[in-house]
This record gives C-alpha cells, sequence and structure tokens, in this order.
C-alpha cells in the first residue's frame, strides 16, 4: 500500500469538514459460568438488547487472556493474496484490485511499516513529544482511535488525500492456519483436525488451561457444531461459513457494507494488534431496506449496471449517509481478546486502526430460520445461487426436530415448513394440469438424503440449480427433453425453453406423502413444547413489539470505555513468543526476515517496474524502509489509479 501525499501542507493539518458522530453499540461481559458453557445460550440470553442494535461487542472475563493460545504460524512457504484498496475511491462501487502476495509473517510487517509511515507524516509529535511546541493546536493531534475515525471519512468521503493499502481478507483457515488451537474431541470441521479417542470422553476442560482453549465452544473452528447450533448439521466444511476465515488488516483496511451469507449470525474474535472499527444496523426489514435505499440513491447509476452490488462487498459509505436518513447506526471498537457478534440481516462495515489479525466464521440458532427464508426468496430475486439450500437445510432441521427445545423456535420451523410444501404441492398440481408429465415412476432418481448436508449431498444439489433463478430444486425440477443437463425451478419452467409442454417432464425426489408426514412430526411435536395458556401473537421474522426505547447509552459502554481509556494503539506486527528472544538479541534485525524474504528482496531490486508495498520490510529498520519507500510512493500510487480500471478483480 502507499500513501500519496502532498508535498507543501500536511493533509491532517486542516480538520475533517465535519465530525462523524456515531453512538456506542452495547458490550457485554460474560461470567467465567457463561464462558464454560455454549455461546449459542449466551448469545441469546442476550439477544433481546442485543439485537435492536445489529452488532454487539463481547468481553471475555480476565482469565481468558491470561494464557496466549493464538496457534496461526506467521512464516509459512504459501501465500495469500490481498485485496488493494484505494481509499479514496471505495465510495464507487469498483472492484478491489489484487495486492502483493504475502504470508501472514510478511503481511504482518508490511501493516507495521505502512501503519508507522502514516504515523510519522501525520502524526509527527507523537514521535518526537518534544517539537512542534510552539505550531497550532492541530499539530498536536494524537494517534488515537477518535481522530483515526475521523482521517478515514476524511479520506473516504472528501478524498482529501490519496491512500491505496492492501488487505488481508478471507484467508482460509485450512491453509493457513486458525488463530485458535484445533480440537482433539471431533468438535471442528477444519480439515487439520485430528481425534484423539483418549480424550473424547472427558469431562469438559476447565476455564484457562491449554485444553479449554481447544475444546470450548466459544473457539472459533467448533461454534458451528455447538449441540444447539442449526450448521452442525452441515457436515461439508465451506469457507467463511462453518470453516472460520482469517483476517490480517493494516491501518485503514476496510470490511464494506455487507449483511451475512443466508443472513446468518456471524461472530468475529481479535486475536492480535489494533484495534477495528465495526458499525452496524439493526436487521429489523425497515432498518435493512433503509440501507439499501440509500445505497441505491447514492450509487444509482452503478446499480443499473451491477443490481447485486451491495453483494459484492466493495463499496464503504458514510455513517453520515444513513444517519440523514433516519436509519439507525451504531459503532463498536474492537480490542484484542473480544469477539464482535452481527445479528440475522444486520448491516455492518467498518476498518482497521493498525496491523491486525482477526478470525470469523457464521452460526445459526433456531430462531435464525425465517431469516433464511428471507434471503432465499432474495437470492432467487437476483439469480444468486445461495451457500447452501435452504430448502435441505430446513429439512433436516425438521429430520432433528427432536432437538428443538422451544415452542417459538419450533413454530417458526413449522412455519417455513408448511409454507414451502403448500407452495410445492400448489405447483406441482399446476404444471401437471398443464400437461407436464411426471415421470417419477421411470427414471429412479435418489432420494434425499435428510439426515445431513455432506460433500456428496452438495454436490448433487450443485448439479440442479434453477437456470432462471439459480435455486437448488431439492423437492422436485422440470426439464424438458431439449436439454441434457438444465432444469428448472416450478416457479420458472416457463423460462427454460420454447418447445411445447408435452416435452417437459417433472422430477420429484420427495413424494407429497414424505412432505406432509415431516410436516405433521414437527406440527405433533410443537404441541408438545406449547406452553400452557399460551397466546400466538404473530408470525415471520418481524420483531417483538419493542415496548421500552432504547437507553440513551447502550448497556456496558461506559465500563468498556474506562477499560480503555489509556489504551494506545500498536503499530508492531505480531511476533510469536518464540521469537521474542530473538528481539532482545542485537543480531535480531538480520534474525528476523526469512530467507524467503531475502529471495524475494534481490528479486525486487532487480526489477524496476515491481509495485512492491512494503509487505517484506522489516520492522527492525523501519528508517531505512521509510525511504525508500518514500522514494516509491508518488510512483505507486500514479500508476495505482491510472491502471486501477485494467486490475478489476471481484472483492469481499
Amino acid at each position: 500500500g502507499a500513501i500519496k501525499a502532498k508535498t507543501t501542507t500536511s493533509p491532517t493539518n486542516t480538520a475533517p469538514h465535519r465530525i462523524i458522530d456515531v453512538p456506542w453499540g452495547p458490550t457485554f461481559f460474560p461470567t467465567v459460568q457463561d464462558m464454560q458453557g455454549s455461546p449459542l445460550d449466551y448469545i441469546d440470553k442476550i439477544r433481546p438488547i442485543a439485537q435492536r442494535y445489529g452488532i454487539c461487542k463481547i468481553v471475555p472475563p480476565e482469565g481468558w487472556k491470561q494464557t496466549d493460545f493464538f496457534a496461526a504460524e506467521m512464516e509459512v512457504p504459501g501465500k495469500f493474496s490481498t485485496k488493494q484498496q484505494l481509499l479514496h475511491r471505495i465510495q464507487e462501487g469498483i472492484s478491489f484490485g489484487d495486492g502483493e502476495e504475502c504470508n501472514p509473517g510478511s503481511y504482518q510487517r508490511y501493516a507495521s511499516a505502512f501503519t508507522k509511515e502514516y504515523k510519522r507524516r501525520n502524526y509527527p509529535d507523537e514521535n518526537h513529544p518534544g517539537m512542534h511546541k510552539n505550531s497550532d493546536e492541530q499539530c498536536h493531534r494524537k494517534f488515537t482511535p477518535e481522530n483515526l475515525e475521523q482521517d478515514y471519512w476524511d479520506i473516504v468521503e472528501n478524498r482529501s488525500r490519496h491512500v491505496t493499502v492492501d488487505y488481508g481478507n478471507d484467508v482460509d483457515s485450512n491453509e493457513f492456519g486458525s488463530g485458535f488451537p484445533l480440537s482433539e474431541r471431533g468438535r471442528s470441521v477444519s480439515e487439520r483436525a485430528t481425534v484423539d479417542p483418549s480424550k473424547v470422553n472427558l469431562p469438559e476442560p476447565e476455564f484457562g488451561t491449554q485444553d479449554y482453549y481447544k475444546e470450548t465452544w466459544w473457539n472459533l473452528n467448533n461454534i458451528p457444531w455447538t449441540p444447539d447450533s442449526v450448521l452442525r448439521h452441515v457436515k461439508v466444511g465451506i469457507n467463511g461459513i462453518n470453516v472460520p476465515w482469517m483476517y490480517y488488516g493494516s491501518l485503514f483496511t476496510t470490511f464494506c457494507w455487507h449483511n451475512e451469507d443466508n443472513y446468518l449470525y456471524s461472530i468475529n474474535y481479535h486475536h492480535k494488534g489494533a484495534p477495528k472499527q465495526w458499525y452496524g444496523v439493526p436487521g429489523t426489514k425497515k432498518d435493512a431496506d433503509g440501507l439499501e435505499k440509500v445505497f441505491k440513491s447514492y450509487l444509482s447509476m452503478k446499480m443499473r449496471d451491477v443490481p447485486d452490488l451491495l453483494h459484492h462487498i466493495t463499496t464503504q459509505f458514510s455513517p453520515r449517509l444513513l444517519q440523514n436518513a433516519q436509519i439507525p447506526i451504531y459503532k463498536l471498537l474492537q480490542h484484542e481478546g473480544e469477539f464482535v457478534v452481527t445479528f440475522p440481516r444486520a448491516f455492518h462495515g467498518g476498518f482497521s486502526m493498525g496491523p491486525n489479525i482477526g478470525e470469523a466464521v457464521n452460526f445459526a440458532t433456531h430462531d435464525w430460520i425465517a431469516h433464511g427464508s428471507d434471503a432465499n426468496e432474495r437470492y432467487r430475486s437476483f439469480a444468486r445461487p445461495a451457500v447452501f439450500s435452504h430448502d435441505r437445510l430446513t429439512f433436516t432441521m425438521a429430520h432433528h426436530v427432536s432437538e428443538q427445545k422451544s415452542y417459538k423456535n419450533c413454530k417458526l420451523l413449522l412455519n417455513e415448513l408448511e409454507r414451502v410444501v403448500s407452495e410445492e404441492m400448489q405447483l406441482r398440481r399446476k404444471l401437471l394440469n398443464q400437461g407436464v408429465r411426471d415421470v417419477t415412476e421411470v427414471i429412479q432418481l435418489p432420494p434425499n438424503r435428510l439426515d445431513q448436508l455432506d460433500e456428496d449431498s452438495a454436490d448433487y444439489d450443485d448439479k440442479r440449480l434453477c437456470h432462471a433463478c439459480k435455486h437448488v430444486c431439492f423437492f422436485s425440477a422440470v426439464a424438458c427433453e431439449c436439454s441434457q443437463s438444465k432444469v428448472s425451478c416450478l416457479r420458472h419452467s416457463h423460462y427454460m425453453c420454447r418447445c411445447p409442454v408435452e416435452r417437459r417432464y417433472l422430477m420429484i425426489w420427495s413424494p407429497e406423502e414424505e412432505l406432509n408426514s415431516t410436516c405433521q412430526a414437527v406440527r405433533d411435536h410443537c404441541e408438545t413444547l406449547k406452553p400452557e395458556g399460551y397466546v400466538e401473537i404473530g408470525e415471520g421474522t418481524e420483531e417483538m413489539a419493542e415496548v421500552e426505547p432504547l437507553p440513551e447509552i447502550a448497556p456496558g459502554v461506559e465500563k468498556d470505555l474506562e477499560l480503555h481509556k489509556n489504551d494506545v494503539i500498536t503499530t508492531d506486527p505480531y511476533i510469536p513468543p518464540s521469537k521474542i528472544q530473538q528481539q532482545k538479541n542485537p543480531s535480531f534485525a538480520a534474525e528476523v526476515t526469512t530467507d524467503e524474504d531475502h529471495e524475494e528482496n534481490e528479486r525486487d531490486e532487480g526489477d524496476d517496474n515491481d509495485e512492491d508495498k512494503g509487505d517484506d520490510g522489516d520492522d527492525s529498520n523501519d528508517e531505512d524502509y521509510v525511504e525508500e519507500e518514500e522514494e516509491r510512493q508518488e510512483v505507486v500510487i500514479l500508476d495505482s489509479s491510472d491502471e486501477e480500471d485494467g486490475k478489476k478483480k471481484g472483492g469481499g
């Protein structure tokens, strides 16, 4: 990444045009007992309050951070690709270019050098406390989260200067390792995990022990398989959904406004480094639609060409736009050792304040089902394939209906089943009446597997996507004699081809009796869970009547601000404890660079056109690095803005 600085005056010597002022979202403080249980139970406990903000922060008790359990290796042979973000153009919805390829260690060194360079240029007093005593007040701005937040939006909104930075997002934890140690009891979907039969039936490890961090359900590798998790029936690993993604960030690296695939919950853990600024909007239909309306009006021309632009996750826009449209928005500042949870359909976005390492994964509780249904309908309207079949997961949940413990959630599942089955049977009858042939008796179709979603099931589902809306044709599909591969869902068979209806035929995987008996089993279980004297209030994902207005200051905010009031933003790269000894060694500067880095530096020196952005910079040699970087920066930024159209690639 490079910063194009004006040579005459420092761009931060003028205050941002208007202050961005967003209220804080809630912070919760679980007890040791909460941390020994399931995070899904804890999140369900705080949900009535937390989901009204869309996002919340969870700060584990003191003992959590006393053990450094971080498990990802920094110096590995493989390299991940990064996304090049032009912050001054990130409001435009353009795709991100390709940044440098790095391993975790070289990325951390790049991020540190980038952050220190920005700090040196824009916060000179922080590096030389005795200087500039007679200069104006602006020169004495501190390198604090408040000031970096204003700097960031000044760059994004006002393009006060050109800033280009590389972001190591969506890094595969199967390939590069999770920050959490892996379970030895078969609790993780990770390909790297192994099972130790002698430990499988042992009691739960005590909070704070080494084994605790491997086996706790708060470990992001284990959350999707928590006993109450809907996703535990998804046995196939899906990156980012039930296999965590790692995030290697730098100052101003941005995660743009988005909500989660299939409107799932997400949980993000901050392992190491500088804090991360989050913004969130509640996941109500009104507020989510309001954000999309702002987005569409702001980028109306672009949206005509790319109607699902929000799903590309390459556009950042100011909280001010949402506030002007009366859409509630809240912020969080996530520090090392803290979790952030986002709720179904809740839009969120943000940026890092220096070199850091995060990890995130999705999860779903039983209350999610109606949100998943809304997401499914939305994806069909854009012809966007879902990451897994909603119908399959719904019926898999129905197959495991005995796991349902709450009447309300069981009723949500029943509502969804009845909706899906009712539409399915109506459309079958309609098509058969039109002359479409039912060939189920003639063609031997394999029955749908309902106990779990495994690799074979996922592969099979990929082969039966509707040609029009990309929906997985799970219960049945329409095909035509004119094509060996094309199928259609029951809604869209008339778009499939121009052949007469007599050539079309209906393939049924789930006969009517199976659909009806499944619904009946869930209906019966619902009745056993129904509390005496229960009165039905309403259906669907719309929120319960919000009786009380939100408090002026969200829960936990004052305690959280007090805890972090003296924090200093780190600009150093993360160095594993095993390397700390080398730092104390006078020859550390020579040791910190890997052989691979030396080879790359030699290649860089021989390549006049290289756009290296310092990802292999050695933190112990910052001053030399900065001088070299300054000589290159003008070239880099001019090249990147001129050539950016030629480097477009889908981001996210």
